[in-house]
């Protein structure tokens, strides 16, 4: 990943109802969510959020699909992985155990998923 990809994810989620879109299409992986009901459980009117959902695509950070008449919105985990890559990537200098509590965090993320 290029620098100037990871600030256009920074700033893709610098905005709070970007933000906040994203971890609610995080949490409704694989299935995604029609970008109208992003919308109606964020409390922002359609268009507003369509303009959101185009600049969380341009960042890749979201994926879009149509079924029928709806436009299904996924996140894009693999982003996601990539950009946490692109921060820790020079961590710990050669010595694993600096980084630890940070692996240690996304793990325990990943079992509490597990039991969801």
């Amino acid at each position: 990943m290029e620098t100037s990809e990871a600030t256009a994810i920074f700033g893709a989620l610098a905005q709070e109802t970007r933000l906040e879109a994203f971890r609610l299409l995080v949490r409704h992986e694989p299935e995604g969510l029609p970008a109208g009901e992003v919308a109606k459980q964020l409390g922002v009117p359609h268009n507003t959020m369509s303009a959101h959902l185009s600049v969380l695509a341009r960042a890749e950070l979201v994926i879009s699909q149509r079924q029928s008449r709806s436009i299904i919105y996924r996140a894009n985990l693999n982003c996601v992985q990539e950009t946490i890559k692109f921060l820790v990537n020079d961590c710990c200098a050669g010595h694993p155990q600096v980084c630890e509590p940070l692996t240690s965090s996304l793990m325990a993320c990943s079992t509490q998923s597990d039991g969801l």
